[in-house]
């Protein structure tokens, strides 16, 4: 009585066992397919890291141009191009869009410190978009002329509509922590109370409804100025949690970025074949 197995009793004259030939081309479809969705993934982190600096230089040049329309316009605001919360926080978005740009094509995925600081920014420059748009709108109701260059759209909508996408889209990043919400408070709280200060020394403040004299007292500043903050906590919030919710990079990554395993070869089980008489 002896022992075949499964592969000797099905062989086709060329000694290899059913299966395995399917097993290894298997294996090397999903490994060459693999490779294909790492390549995919390597081109796309480049290109956002190329629209990064992209958008780091049409920061700086808005910047510019809006500097000197108001230089030109010769009015007080313009000699206070930087006391506006969206002039400052441009500027810092500028120099961090450089920076992730460089990371991005460098390495396959953002440190966790650039996630929090993207948050950051990304919130403070999405909301002064936010409250310009709104103070376009209340300028409107209140009869006031207010003109808008190119650069302050860019500035206002195109580049927070830009960041907001590649946020969301963008490869490579990890979800942003919960403590970015108090900390992007932080900074529009100190703008504030330091201007209304500086205000109050110069006779001039950078928006309306931080001048007690443009609206009806202390109380409306003060509401309005409430108002504004819980937009930038709300910007916040949503920032947060669209970032944890669909991560890009780590082991939440909607994509992985470990290698998957290769298929296992199935183990060929020995069988009894019957003896008969005489053998």
């Amino acid at each position: 009585m002896g022992f075949v197995t499964c592969a000797t009793l099905a062989a086709a004259g060329d000694g290899q066992g059913p299966g395995v030939g399917s097993v290894d081309s298997g294996d090397a479809r999903a490994d060459e397919r693999q490779r294909q969705e790492d390549d995919d993934r390597v081109l796309t982190r480049r290109i956002f890291g190329w629209s990064r600096l992209l958008a780091a230089v049409v920061c700086v040049v808005a910047l510019v141009h809006r500097m000197l329309w108001g230089m030109g316009a010769q009015t007080v605001a313009g000699d206070n191009f930087f006391a506006y919360l969206t002039i400052q926080s441009n500027t810092a978005f500028a120099a961090l869009a450089l920076v992730a740009g460089v990371i991005a094509l460098r390495t396959d995925e953002d440190p966790a410190w650039l996630t929090t600081a993207r948050a950051l920014v990304l919130s403070w420059t999405i909301t002064a978009g936010l409250a310009f748009a709104l103070i376009v709108w209340q300028a409107g109701v209140r009869g006031i002329p207010i003109t808008v260059p190119w650069s302050d759209v860019v500035l206002h909508f195109v580049l927070p509509a830009w960041s907001v996408a590649a946020w969301v889209l963008g490869p490579g990043r990890r979800g942003a922590p919960w403590r970015v919400v108090p900390f992007v408070l932080l900074y529009p709280l100190l703008w504030g109370v330091f201007t209304i200060w500086r205000g109050s020394v110069i006779g001039w403040y950078p928006y309306y409804f931080l001048d007690p004299r443009q609206v009806s007292g202390i109380v409306e500043m003060v509401l309005s100025s409430l108002v504004a903050l819980s937009i930038f906590a709300f910007v916040a919030t949503a920032l947060v949690l669209l970032s944890r919710l669909r991560p890009t990079a780590g082991d939440g990554a909607v994509t992985a970025l470990a290698r998957p395993e290769p298929a296992r070869r199935t183990p060929v089980t020995p069988v009894r074949r019957p003896s008969h008489p005489g053998h």
